[in-house]
């Protein structure tokens, strides 16, 4: 980092500390109680400092000519982080032109590097590369697919595409931090976060879909009595 302007130093700390932060808050918004306070809060906190982490991504790569990967990495964390946070505040699948904008600028942003890849070279593991942006493409694809699900059923859906995207944005930040630190055990330095996180999600999706069928099969019936719909 010697060879680096000041400028340069300045946006990489940035970039570092604002995304060593989001991954903190992600930690204790997963920690916390769902809906509550502090999830609230610290999810709040986690989407403004994923916002860092792009701003200054993106400066690293057009204005200072960092490594082109972190345009890959940082838009899909960055993606999946937005696409999580507005799946909470809309809860349905209505179609939305600032939804569909985004998607649309992600996705030509991701094209942008595949174009220049092999200028840009194999700064990591192909499989990892590649892997990377089909993620990133499929996430995309479902976002326009899911348009396509009945309101009714997706109103049962969202609650797990939002805990799945959350966990995935915070996977994708912890997977370039060890990535980037620990260079000496590539490629399992890079894949194994993921692996990890996926893991997580799928634990959170199959806790809170067991505890909504559990209350789904409880219907009440009165002001002091209930009855099971299995009879």
């Amino acid at each position: 980092m010697d060879d680096y302007t000041i400028p340069h130093q300045i946006n990489i700390w940035v970039h570092v500390l604002s995304g060593s932060l989001a991954m903190i808050m992600a930690v204790i918004a997963m920690a916390s109680l769902k809906g509550g306070k502090v999830h609230r809060k610290t999810g709040k906190i986690f989407l403004f400092l994923v916002a860092i982490v792009i701003a200054t991504g993106l400066v690293g790569v057009f204005v200072f000519k960092a490594n082109t990967f972190l345009l890959v990495i940082t838009l899909l964390s960055g993606y999946q982080a937005f696409s999580g946070y507005r799946v909470l505040r809309n809860k349905s699948n209505t179609p939305k032109s600032f939804d569909i904008l985004v998607a649309l600028m992600t996705l030509g942003s991701g094209f942008y590097f595949l174009y220049y890849l092999k200028s840009i070279g194999m700064i990591w593991a192909p499989v990892i590369i590649y892997s990377t942006v089909g993620t990133l493409f499929l996430i995309i694809a479902y976002d326009f697919l899911r348009y396509l699900i009945p309101k009714k059923r997706y109103k049962k859906l969202w609650l797990y595409e939002h805990i799945y995207k959350m966990v995935a944005a915070f996977t994708a930040l912890l997977a370039a931090f060890v990535g980037t630190v620990f260079p000496q055990y590539h490629p399992y330095s890079q894949f194994l976060p993921s692996l990890v996180g996926t893991l997580l999600a799928i634990g959170f999706i199959l806790y809170f879909y067991r505890k909504n069928n559990r209350k789904s099969k409880i219907q009440p019936i009165g002001k002091d009595k209930i009855i099971d719909k299995n009879g």
